[in-house]
């Protein structure tokens, strides 16, 4: 009679988590403290048990298959679910967090970050918040750098942000529906407004978050990015955007949550126009979020309920 083969290790699943991680797997090796072929030979046997090509090979390293993708997916939740039991019910020490989360820049992501962190009493974690350009946000959930992604759609650049993730294999989970507002320094005379109008920004400096080498209207972070302005400076973080608001009186669109605790200097007025800004998560299609990433997305709807903002899931 055949000898039947073992099944799947937790050892092999640590070591194909790491191996997706580093996309290399003799850094992986490194990283656990076995050798280059030790670690490869293994993870032919994990693909041999499983029956499924999870790796593709090559020079500068492996990436993920779609299968691969679907099954870090779960080797992430076997690992994370063993690490509770062994905390509970053996007295282990507790399991090191992990998440990922790339947004778009909005101070309610951050603050829900800052909340999710101190509510974690983890003695040891690693997460990571990338506040980055719109097309890398679908790249980082795509490849997996991150866990989960932050940004927006509306009306004018739905067709192509929803092509783009169906492309990619993510899907799009909206959480509210936000009145468009301008953010600007407390000095600036429209802070006082009870509503802005396009008229009175005529005037000011627009600020914008630059969008790199894909500098493309649909992937603008703020509405209206197609009406010309006749001053525009494009930046790169949140920091400066808030910066150049109290030093030039500029303004920029967005939801109109934003944190006193964060950014007591900025305030948000409504923005008289007939859009709406639907802000939503995005995953791999394929994966269930771990823990982490639920608990991450509680604290963000927490914080938008804070605000009196109606959640739509």
């Amino acid at each position: 009679m055949a000898r039947r083969s073992s099944g799947i290790t937790l050892q092999q699943l640590h070591s194909f988590i790491e191996v997706a991680a580093e996309g290399s797997i003799s850094a992986a090796a490194d990283l656990l403290y076995v050798a280059q072929p030790t670690m490869s030979a293994a993870m032919k046997d994990l693909e041999a048990k499983v029956g499924r090509t999870l790796l593709v090979r090559s020079a500068r390293g492996v990436t993920l298959t779609s299968d691969g993708t679907e099954f870090l997916g779960y080797a992430r939740q076997v690992v994370e679910q063993v690490a509770l039991l062994e905390q509970r019910y053996l007295g282990g020490p507790p399991s090191r967090r992990l998440l990922g989360v790339s947004t778009q820049h909005y101070s309610f992501a951050v603050d829900a970050f800052v909340r999710m962190v101190k509510a974690s009493g983890a003695a040891e974690y690693e997460f990571s918040l990338r506040e980055t350009r719109t097309w890398d946000i679908i790249e980082d959930v795509r490849t997996l750098r991150s866990e989960l992604g932050i940004l927006y759609r509306n009306d004018f650049n739905r067709d192509v942000v929803d092509k783009l993730l169906r492309d990619s294999g993510l899907v799009f989970h909206p959480l509210f529906l936000a009145e468009p507002h301008i953010f600007v320094s407390r000095r600036n005379p429209l802070a006082a407004r009870e509503r802005a109008t396009l008229a009175d920004l005529a005037e000011l400096p627009r600020l914008t978050f630059d969008q790199g080498a894909n500098n493309s209207f649909y992937f603008a972070e703020e509405i209206l990015s197609t009406l010309s302005s006749k001053q525009e400076i494009r930046v790169s973080d949140r920091a400066t955007i808030f910066n150049l608001m109290i030093g030039l009186d500029g303004y920029t669109i967005s939801t109109g949550i934003i944190s006193d605790d964060l950014d007591p200097e900025i305030v948000a007025v409504p923005l008289d126009v007939d859009e709406r800004i639907e802000i939503g998560w995005i995953d791999n299609a394929a994966i269930p979020l771990t823990e982490q990433a639920q608990r991450y997305l509680g604290e963000v709807r927490a914080v938008v309920a804070s605000f009196g903002v109606a959640l739509l899931g």
